[in-house]
């Protein structure tokens, strides 16, 4: 193209594809110059207000708005740090929008209500650190000054909603915000909490055994019964036929050793406590929904061997 050559308004129009009334404005406000003005005073613009509109068209494409354009044309700022600006910026409003997209296949799904509706937008947009509090306290609330050792269990009960959810996420995520502010559910938690605690306290040995190091990993109760309870639960015994008194007896030996205390009808009213606590269906529904927010395997549910397990040992129990 030939530096000497100019147009007019409207020749420069036919060649960017861009309005008159367009390039008059980007002119008026000096993003575009004219080069010269005809003998008439008609503006006249050369090759570099093609470029410079070129420029413009592509950054306002791009929603950058026009005191940035003009600090990028007059050197004041490079493209570079312009477009990675506003890289990050779109990026965000895409998290938004995807958010935004979730939450509404989310309502159309369970044909939510406006009040469901307003509360899932809500708990949705919460920021990161919004969410963390939110649950912080919930946990707080589970687990605060319990032990140390709890400190895994507490990181493995944390929900993290991804920057963009699926649908199902953000409905999960929703029914676990709402679920972590039941105060029934919190105490509920804090009991179990509290039992699996009491297990892990130093005790002394049994006459009848070894000493062990308190250190020695004590194996959780819930997870006995898991282990040994499948079998029964597969093989379709009947928890109050004489053939679940092996079952019965397994899981409370193991019990009763890992808290180097007797087998007796104490221990087994503990156990049964425990049980009936941990069995709370609100806390199967938590880990579920955990495991939808986290992208993780579905849980197990433990529901059909605790309840096998309670009735077994609750109709062997003493009156």
């Amino acid at each position: 193209m030939d530096g000497d050559t100019t147009w007019s308004i409207g020749e420069l129009a036919a060649r960017t594809g861009l309005t008159v009334k367009a390039i008059r404005f980007y002119s008026d406000r000096g993003i575009v110059p004219p080069a010269d003005r005809s003998p008439a005073g008609y503006r006249r613009y050369d090759a570099d207000a093609v470029a410079r509109l070129d420029l413009v068209r592509t950054l306002r494409d791009l929603g950058i708005d026009l005191p940035t354009i003009r600090r990028v044309l007059d050197r004041d700022a490079t493209l570079a740090e312009v477009a990675a600006a506003h890289a990050e910026a779109l990026a965000a409003q895409i998290r938004v929008l995807r958010l935004r997209h979730a939450v509404a296949l989310a309502v159309a799904r369970r044909g939510s209500t406006p009040e469901e509706m307003d509360l899932m937008h809500r708990l949705a947009r919460l920021t990161e650190d919004e969410r963390r509090r939110l649950i912080d306290d919930f946990l707080d609330a589970a687990f605060g000054e319990l032990d140390a050792d709890l400190t895994g269990i507490r990181r493995t009960m944390t929900p993290e909603l991804p920057d963009d959810p699926e649908p199902e996420q953000v409905e999960a995520w929703v029914e676990l915000a709402e679920l972590s502010g039941d105060p029934a559910f919190r105490a509920a938690l804090r009991r179990i909490a509290e039992q699996h605690v009491a297990d892990r306290a130093p005790t002394a040995p049994r006459p009848d055994t070894a000493p062990l190091p308190d250190t020695a990993p004590r194996p959780d109760a819930v997870a006995i019964v898991r282990d040994q309870v499948a079998p029964a639960l597969a093989a379709g015994v009947d928890p109050a036929s004489p053939g679940a008194e092996p079952y019965l007896a397994a899981v409370t030996a193991r019990y009763a050793a890992s808290l180097r205390r007797p087998d007796d009808a104490t221990l087994r009213r503990r156990l049964l406590t425990l049980l009936e606590t941990a069995n709370d269906p609100r806390r199967q529904t938590y880990s579920r929904l955990l495991a939808v927010v986290n992208g993780w395997p579905p849980p197990d549910d433990l529901t059909p061997a605790l309840t096998w397990f309670a009735e077994a040992l609750r109709t062997r129990m003493p009156d």
